[in-house]
């Protein structure tokens, strides 16, 4: 097995401090493949998908967890979701040129960080905060130390081919373990962007910390899933009401959604919203196209 697209996790045994890696390349190269982003978009949104993957295996329930970037700046929104299974689709918008030497600050004016977190049969969990740091990593680990109030450290790299991420946290303790905190942390602070994107995660955990006593756990496989369907689709269309999808209906042959995450299109003509209005959302529609 290789170490392309598996999230691995491991454990310093005489440290308190737990650690994630994550390499993604089919994964990226698929959701890439559905929108044309600029090489700072590419960069951006990959960080954000590695950084959610990770986030992710801190999650103890089926469900999903959603990291959501918005701002004032030429980045509009960066949304990343991974479920429990590994399964990640991510998108951007942007507005006009932007040049990969902006820095975070212009590409993110007046940003926000919200991550959600949606356990299957319950209500989401939400929590923003002001987009922070010079670096998507630096944003993600000012959220950790206010909400979960532990120590946490976030690497993140990505271009147009791989997106990777490492992730060190401290353990609740009710010992003090700030100087083993601040050992393995110098030790990783010597991570280069090539390394963190082309290494396998064995050989970059030796050569970061062949002196520690570190545990790792089976390797994860990571994969692109786009969760859009047509029930989803008619279920929004029932939400609208039959009035304005009539009127939108008026307006052309049919209603046509595209899924910004995978570019499937759904198609529903005046006999299917007829059906769908009469019958419910469990009526069949028209047929899809990807």
């Amino acid at each position: 097995m290789t170490d392309q697209d598996l999230l691995y996790r491991f454990l310093f045994e005489e440290a308190e401090i737990r650690g994630e890696w994550v390499q993604l390349n089919t994964s990226w190269q698929t959701i890439l493949s559905y929108n044309a982003y600029p090489p700072a978009i590419q960069t951006q949104l990959g960080q954000l998908l590695a950084a959610g993957v990770l986030l992710s295996a801190t999650l103890k329930f089926k469900g999903t967890l959603i990291i959501q970037v918005q701002s004032a700046g030429p980045i509009k929104a960066l949304v990343a979701q991974v479920s429990h299974q590994r399964a990640i689709r991510g998108l951007a918008r942007w507005e006009g040129e932007i040049s990969p030497q902006e820095s975070f600050s212009e590409l993110y004016h007046s940003g926000q960080l919200t991550l959600t977190l949606q356990r299957e049969g319950a209500s989401p969990y939400q929590g923003t905060v002001p987009l922070e740091g010079e670096s998507l990593a630096e944003a993600l680990q000012s959220y950790f130390i206010r909400s979960e109030q532990l120590q946490t450290r976030i690497w993140l790299e990505s271009n147009g081919k791989k997106a990777a991420g490492f992730f060190l946290q401290e353990l609740p303790s009710q010992q003090d373990h700030e100087v083993n905190w601040k050992s393995i942390t110098l030790l990783a602070n010597t991570i280069t962007s090539e390394e963190l994107l082309n290494l396998p995660c064995t050989e970059l955990l030796y050569r970061l910390f062949h002196e520690e006593q570190v545990r790792l756990f089976d390797p994860e496989p990571v994969f692109f899933r786009c969760s859009c369907s047509k029930e989803r689709i008619e279920r929004t269309l029932v939400t609208l009401g039959e009035k304005e999808v009539r009127l939108a209906l008026a307006e052309q042959e049919k209603i046509e959604v595209t899924c910004e995450f995978c570019n499937r299109q759904y198609s529903f003509d005046s006999v299917d919203i007829t059906q769908l209005f009469s019958s419910g959302i469990k009526t069949p529609t028209s047929s899809t196209h990807h």
